[in-house]
């Protein structure tokens, strides 16, 4: 009788869920460059993660607690059946979600989590395909585990970013163990890049295995949290935490070293130097860094038809500070923080995608968590 019971409460809680949504009315807001009007497409969410936009309109939202759901017309569909069980505690969870390029024809996504195992838990990345109903993920294979799992619930990345030739880049943190970062037989702390199928591509810096993993593109990260290519260049961009200070933007190229924890522009929480300074030969500097910091959530490089005044802008999300940094590339390339949007307007903002229309998809990380539409507000 109690697992009847406990039966009915949860199907009577997913029915429950499923229409978990309250219409707000839409907000103009006016910014440097245009005015922008921001509307609540859900609501409700439990620490809403990531969101993906699907060929038919509807929006696929990641919850950290380990639910997958669907967000069509106002609605927030039950959970997506089939996710496979995380390691849901402190910082990790459910985390990213991306759509195969060719996701139209082959329904095929990826997705990270943190998972446990022996030693503790870490990273992983699983391929999977969402059935033509929309209620169920099918063939669910995991095709990365971070090669060292730890104790800790903190500081597991993870983005995913697709390459042109269908290959991941997945960002990897240290997990609150710094030296980490530095060890190149150890996944932690690193950018990796494989195949869909998760096998090791051609062009990786150490596909031998000698003096590195084979999956490894670059090192020296502390906690990753935003990837993204730029669809016009090509160029790879990350956004990562620092700790006191020291988030940073990188552009991670193949075998090289991004510093973290030797050279660091931010301090330890007690206010002790990191490393050796800011500065090491054979390392990195970042593209750009914040300190104080905003504990950066993720980054976009805005190629959208909406919002030609941003073309080629970098758009990240902040947690911390509840804000959107809009940042351009001058001259050489030198990355200047132009304006900051929405100062504690909605919230933590966590994820932040480019719709096909040009519209800004942002996920607010809170317990009563939101899918907000960022469009150009009307003349």
């Amino acid at each position: 009788m109690r697992a009847r019971g406990l039966s009915i409460a949860v199907m009577a809680c997913a029915l429950l869920s499923a229409t978990i949504s309250r219409a707000e009315p839409a907000q103009t807001i006016k910014t440097q460059k245009v005015a922008v009007k921001v509307e609540t497409i859900a609501t409700g969410l439990e620490h809403p993660w990531a969101a993906e936009m699907l060929p038919d309109g509807a929006y696929l939202v990641t919850e950290r607690p380990g639910r997958m759901r669907l967000v069509r017309d106002g609605k927030v569909s039950a959970p997506i059946v089939g996710v496979p069980e995380v390691y849901a505690r402190g910082q990790g969870g459910l985390l990213d979600v991306a759509l195969d390029p060719k996701f139209s024809s082959n329904r095929t996504l990826y997705f990270t989590a943190s998972v446990a195992g022996d030693g503790g838990s870490g990273t992983a990345v699983f391929r999977a395909g969402l059935s033509r109903d929309e209620k169920q993920l099918t063939d669910v294979k995991r095709i990365f585990l971070m090669n060292k799992l730890s104790r800790g619930n903190i500081q597991y990345g993870s983005r995913i970013a697709i390459a042109r030739d269908g290959s991941l880049f997945v960002s990897l943190g240290d997990r609150g163990q710094q030296d980490r970062a530095q060890d190149f037989h150890d996944d932690a702390g690193s950018i990796i890049h494989i195949k869909a199928d998760g096998s090791i591509p051609a062009d990786n810096p150490f596909k031998d295995g000698k003096h590195a993993l084979a999956e490894i593109w670059s090192k020296g990260h502390r906690n990753p949290q935003g990837i993204t290519f730029d669809s016009e260049t090509n160029r790879l961009y990350t956004a990562e935490h620092g700790a006191k200070g020291g988030d940073e933007i990188n552009t991670p190229e193949a075998g090289k070293n991004y510093g973290w924890p030797v050279i660091s522009y931010g301090v330890n929480y007690n206010g002790t130097k990191i490393g050796i300074g800011t500065a090491k030969p054979g390392m990195e500097q970042p593209r750009f860094y914040w300190d104080p910091s905003i504990a950066p959530g993720a980054i976009a490089v805005y190629r959208g038809e909406m919002f030609p005044e941003w073309n080629g802008d970098l758009l990240v999300t902040a947690l911390k500070f509840q804000l959107l940094s809009r940042l351009s590339q001058e001259g050489k390339g030198k990355i200047t923080e132009q304006e900051r949007m929405f100062d504690g307007e909605f919230g933590r903002m966590r994820d932040i995608t480019v719709a096909p229309d040009g519209a800004l998809l942002i996920t607010t990380d809170e317990d009563d968590g939101a899918l907000l539409r960022v469009s150009r507000a009307a003349s």
